[in-house]
């Protein structure tokens, strides 16, 4: 199986070259580089005025969610320790996009060299970071809810009522037709992922990727989260915040993650990292799957080709019988 980088590799490299310049002594050039990525995601990198000082935007089409889910500060935050870079804020965002953050080149190049490597990769996961924003929240509130619901009896019915109740964060990563859920509960977080099928063999295909991540958990990895797929009807958990009802080229993956998939600290980060990119990766490898039977049946064809090729006849010379019949004869 492929694997897709939580980091932009075109931002990573734009930014590599400016800290690391071939020859320190001359003078920076300027840059205006549009990068994209999954998922409708826009990066603008740019240079203002002072050409060492870069300027990174970012677009995301779900970027209205994430501010209800505390995207703001969580970027702020993430960034506030490096001393090289600059949050702008309200009018000072570039036009056109919804974060902005101004690099200063000649404080970064004097920074240690971890520095530097650290200030590069973070800023190559930007898209991650601003999508992590709600995920974080969701397993801040299990963490609360583990601890409310610690000495209670959770199985009783005003409990159960009040899990019930539980607010459904909702990303619309893709519009309104593909979003994520999620759901925190006492002793798990429920992530349900809504996905669009174009075509009839996508199904087809979805069904065996999914079939394996089901399968994959009974046989081997006994740590995995659990998966669960449905096709159309959404499932229970988020009938109420689903609009539109059924869909038959809708499907919903649902992974519910165990408290050991929520341990505070690098699990938990790496949790975010891999499990945010789903939608992204499952579709990725439906259409290298596609490639690659259509590469394997235009192989099959041309030996068919070459059998057919070999069964002509290649020098027919005519003959007669006794009786003055003619027949052909290789």
């Amino acid at each position: 199986m492929l694997h897709i980088e939580q980091n932009n590799l075109l931002l990573q490299n734009t930014l590599t070259e400016r800290l690391y310049p071939s020859d320190p002594s001359a003078n920076p050039k300027s840059l205006d580089r549009i990068v994209s990525d999954f998922d409708f995601t826009t990066f603008h990198v740019s240079t203002l005025s002072d050409r060492n000082l870069i300027l990174i935007s970012v677009y995301l089409r779900c970027w209205d969610d994430l501010v209800n889910y505390g995207v703001v500060n969580y970027l702020s935050n993430k960034y506030a320790n490096f001393p090289s870079l600059t949050v702008l804020t309200g009018g000072e965002i570039e036009q056109g996009y919804n974060f902005s953050i101004v690099l200063d080149v000649k404080a970064a190049i004097e920074e240690s060299e971890e520095s530097k490597q650290e200030l590069i990769e973070q800023l190559s996961l930007l898209k991650r970071h601003s999508m992590a924003a709600p995920f974080e929240q969701a397993f801040a509130r299990y963490d609360e809810l583990s601890k409310q619901y610690a000495n209670s009896n959770t199985y009783s019915e005003e409990v159960q009522q009040e899990l019930l109740n539980e607010p459904i964060l909702v990303i619309k990563y893709r519009g309104i037709d593909e979003s994520i859920y999620l759901k925190p509960s006492f002793d798990r977080v429920t992530v349900i992922f809504s996905t669009v099928f174009q075509d009839e063999t996508d199904k087809i295909f979805g069904k065996v990727f999914l079939q394996e991540f089901m399968d994959a958990r009974k046989r081997a990895v006994q740590t995995a989260p659990q998966v669960i797929y449905t096709h159309g009807s959404p499932p229970l958990d988020i009938q109420q915040v689903v609009h539109g009802g059924d869909n038959d080229n809708k499907g919903y993956v649902t992974f519910v993650l165990f408290p050991r998939h929520l341990v505070k600290g690098d699990k938990r980060d790496n949790c975010i990292s891999h499990i945010e990119l789903f939608r992204s990766y499952f579709h990725y490898h439906i259409k290298c799957a596609k490639a690659y039977m259509h590469s394997r049946m235009r192989f099959r064809v041309k030996e068919f080709l070459k059998i057919l090729n070999r069964a002509k006849p290649e020098n027919v010379v005519e003959k007669k019988t006794a009786s003055g019949r003619r027949f052909d004869r290789s």
